[in-house]
């Protein structure tokens, strides 16, 4: 009887012993396959961007937290990406302080300056108007409108105070805001000022879309303006656009050409949902490119293809 017991006691942990086993080396066979995947996709990535003519910083965080990233150093200039940043830290602030996005400003017609990326602008000729701050905020994620965007920084939030805000969220930081979209555009040179990290901007994302930031109901805001967001639609976007169940979710920017002749930065930065429920942020800076506007629109959209093509691999 004693020994019945004790051959029961010792299959049972036989038993034990062999499931984990197993289960290690399934889960060990998964994570050597994904591996291999990343492995590959940065070799796709590195060997595509060294042909180029510009600096190329790549980014990707997969739902799995895992990383990815191609030249990700924090020199590439934001442009427009930071009216992501800018968006994230007035949320942030009105959260903390209990003000709502349906609070309203009085623009005046000399606050706007008419020589600027600007529909709302156009929408508001020669006349003084009022709007709310989700109006701003739209115009600033939907239409990357440099008028709205300059009004949030003077009179909401400062760029020095959203520096620090969105530091609050990336202790690490990888990100540096020294100036509005109206010095940049008196100084192109201040434009080198305003940087980021690839994986600075797409950990931002990451969190914006997978985290706690804000309120509920402004952080819904936020993402699908980012969803809505007009812009760049030739860059991360285009080789997505026929893909059935796609989600697509963006911030771009660009802008200026330096004394060199080149382009100071093309860049997109956003989430993406497959079909099979994956996803991932990605973030494609494109800095001091010796080319047109759409090539460099075409080199982010070839990265995205080839982040697409490797993660759709994963199981």
């Amino acid at each position: 009887m004693v020994m019945t017991r004790f051959a029961k006691c010792l299959f049972k942990t036989a038993f034990v012993v062999l499931w984990q086993l197993l289960v290690a080396s399934c889960n060990g066979g998964r994570a050597n396959a994904d591996n291999d995947v990343y492995d590959l996709l940065r070799q796709d990535i590195s060997g595509f961007v060294e042909k180029q003519h510009g600096k190329i910083g790549v980014a990707v965080i997969t739902d799995r937290k895992d990383t990815l990233t191609v030249n990700n150093t924090p020199d590439f200039p934001l442009m427009s990406m930071f009216k992501l940043h800018q968006s994230i830290a007035i949320c942030r602030n009105f959260g903390e302080n209990g003000i709502g996005l349906d609070s309203v400003l009085n623009i005046k017609q000399c606050e706007m300056n008419k020589n600027t990326w600007s529909p709302m602008l156009k929408n508001n000729m020669d006349k003084d108007f009022l709007i709310p701050v989700s109006g701003l905020l739209e115009y600033i994620l939907v239409h990357s409108d440099n008028n709205a965007s300059n009004l949030l920084f003077n009179r909401v939030v400062s760029v020095a105070e959203t520096d620090s805000i969105v530091a609050s969220i990336l202790p690490d930081r990888g990100f540096r805001l020294m100036y509005n979209e109206y010095e940049m555009l008196q100084d192109k040179s201040l434009s080198y000022k305003n940087v980021s990290s690839p994986l600075a901007y797409a950990l931002m994302i990451d969190k914006l879309f997978t985290d706690s930031l804000m309120p509920h109901s402004m952080q819904a805001f936020v993402k699908q303006a980012m969803y809505n967001c007009e812009t760049g639609m030739g860059r991360i976007a285009a080789p997505l656009a026929d893909i059935p169940g796609v989600a697509f979710a963006h911030r771009t920017g660009s802008g200026y050409v330096n004394p060199q002749g080149e382009i100071i930065a093309v860049n997109d930065g956003g989430y993406v949902t497959l079909p099979s429920g994956q996803s991932y942020s990605i973030a494609v800076f494109v800095k001091d490119f010796a080319g047109t506007q759409d090539e460099a629109e075409s080199v982010i959209a070839k990265i995205s293809e080839l982040v697409y093509n490797r993660l759709s691999e994963l199981k």
